[in-house]
């Protein structure tokens, strides 16, 4: 029964990791303004990326969520893959979305895929390894210390890398905006991560009382 109720909460968590990050890179390439520098849109979905990451970790260890970051990185590929090969077949004309309308939601450069998924892994691998050097060195102590402060320093790279990649190296920003957009992102990440420690107190609670349930 207890193997039986890991299993499902792994599915659930993997299932709610996997569609937010997802989304989090489809919406990636539409930049909005917080104040007057731009920012990425696609930042909305990962507080729940962050939340779902630190509890896998916790209840599943670095393996569980190594391989389900790898599996996402893959996914997240295969979702640009169809959506190019939608982008090449036209559209009936005077139904549905035009091919015009489709490729400016879905049309993202190559660049900006790239930055996204080199971003996605990089950060969380940094953050598995964090999370698990701060854990076997506290123990079960201290959960606000390797949740929070994993996922403050992988979203550093994770700002950076994706508007580097994507719109940096590609000359869409120069250097200024390059480096005030990044600091900004992370600020907002920032703010979000900790914002979120009691939110991943009551889910260890839950899952806890969900787990050792014997009914």
């Amino acid at each position: 029964m207890l193997q039986t109720k890991k299993e499902t909460l792994y599915v659930i968590l993997a299932g709610i990791f996997i569609t937010n990050a997802i989304v989090a890179e489809l919406i990636g390439g539409k930049l909005i303004y917080v104040g007057s520098v731009p920012m990425s849109v696609g930042i909305l979905p990962w507080p729940v990326v962050f939340i779902t990451t630190d509890l896998i970790n916790e209840y599943f260890g670095e393996k569980g969520v190594r391989k389900l970051s790898f599996i996402t990185a893959g996914l997240i590929a295969y979702c640009f893959f169809v959506l190019l090969i939608a982008m090449r077949i036209p559209a009936t004309e005077g139904m549905g979305v035009s091919d015009e309308s489709f490729k400016a939601v879905f049309g993202q450069s190559m660049w900006i895929i790239v930055g996204s998924i080199t971003a996605f892994l990089v950060s969380q691998l940094i953050d598995i390894t964090i999370f698990h050097f701060v854990k076997n060195r506290t123990g079960d102590k201290m959960l606000w210390l390797r949740s929070t402060g994993s996922t403050v320093i992988s979203q550093f790279f994770d700002s950076f890398i994706v508007l580097g990649i994507a719109f940096w190296m590609t000359g869409q920003m120069d250097n200024e905006t390059y480096i005030k957009s990044g600091l900004t992102g992370y600020g907002v990440k920032l703010g979000i991560a900790i914002l979120l420690t009691p939110i991943i107190y009551l889910a260890h609670s839950l899952i806890d009382k969900y787990i050792d349930n014997k009914s």
